[in-house]
């Protein structure tokens, strides 16, 4: 294969997920912690064992601060 065929093929190869990605488990984004780089899955939240506040937002596992949620555009990963 030559490199225009190889550069072709990496412009218009598959972007579906693969097994195990983010899209196929009911994922709909990610909560941050903007001040400690914090990241957490949004169907993982319970699963880390977050506290959660008032209103139900999760807190940060290193400040306490509530996270801000980022919902994930597309069908890929909300990183």
């Amino acid at each position: 294969m030559g490199i225009i065929g190889t550069v072709t093929d990496a412009l218009t190869g598959s972007t579906r997920n693969a097994p195990g990605t983010a899209g196929d488990d009911g994922s709909e984004g990610a909560y941050w912690c903007d001040d400690c780089g914090v990241r957490v899955r949004d169907v993982d939240v319970d699963a880390e064992g977050l506290g959660r506040d008032g209103e139900g937002v999760p807190r940060c596992p290193d400040c306490g601060d509530p996270m801000r949620f980022e919902r994930a555009t597309g069908s890929g990963c909300a990183c």
